[in-house]
């Protein structure tokens, strides 16, 4: 199986490294991500400057893949209209750092570059992990999980274009209780804006980092996860 293999944490991104190591377990993976991180960037596109490439090693010094300077859906975008030299049978996105679920679809560069693999009429799969701050991530056994639920999907049947949005539990909190397949939270969200002045007296915001469903709708991918299910959501 070829598996594209992107993300919006950047090509040197912890979550992206250890994800290629468990895909390679399913078949040969090729990496085109961007050079640096691009959270919450959503699905734009970069249209009024180059998408510069550069190819990228390994641990081990072997190939791995480009890094593009561009958004997620540029990577996969060049990717598979320039990059690669066959179309892969699989394109995943992450592992991202931080849940992806509920509303936050909308915003994520990780999604964004899963539908854009969609369009494309590949199998596409965004895969992330929440976790709790200032507590470093285990990508790595969060990967294997993740790694097992692609496998899992890939076992069954699938039209072209099949999207679908998985979410990893944070691992701090206990262990996984199982896999949910379960739709999109749409409830609101809150926000916050932190307000201050500068030493010139111009009033600026910095966006707070509580951005959270304080009350989601039952039986969705921000219950489950809450509750310590892998979470998988097909998206359309």
């Amino acid at each position: 199986m070829r598996i594209l293999l992107t993300n919006d944490d950047g090509v040197y991104a912890p979550g992206l490294r250890a994800m290629r190591k468990e895909l390679q377990k399913l078949g040969d993976v090729t990496v085109v991500a961007p050079v640096g991180e691009q959270s919450a960037v959503g699905h734009s596109i970069t249209l009024l400057a180059p998408l510069i490439t550069q190819e990228v090693v390994d641990e081990n010094q072997l190939p791995m893949g480009w890094a593009v300077e561009g958004r997620p859906a540029d990577c996969v975008k060049l990717a598979l209209l320039e990059l690669l030299k066959d179309p892969p049978d699989l394109i995943v996105s992450g592992l991202n750092a931080g849940s992806n679920a509920g509303i936050n679809v909308l915003y994520s560069g990780t999604v964004a570059a899963a539908i854009e693999g969609a369009f494309f009429q590949c199998t596409s799969i965004a895969c992330s992990l929440a976790y709790t701050k200032p507590k470093t991530p285990n990508f790595p056994a969060a990967a294997e999980h993740a790694a097992r639920v692609v496998a899992q999907i890939m076992r069954h049947p699938l039209s072209r274009g099949s999207l679908f949005n998985v979410n990893i539990p944070s691992m701090d909190k206990g262990p996984i209780q199982g896999i949910r397949v379960v739709r999109q939270n749409v409830a609101p969200y809150q926000e916050k804006f932190d307000r201050r002045v500068d030493p010139r007296g111009r009033v600026y915001f910095w966006s707070g980092p509580d951005f959270g469903c304080p009350d989601p709708h039952p039986d969705t991918d921000e219950t489950a996860l809450r509750e310590g299910y892998i979470t998988v959501t097909p998206l359309h």
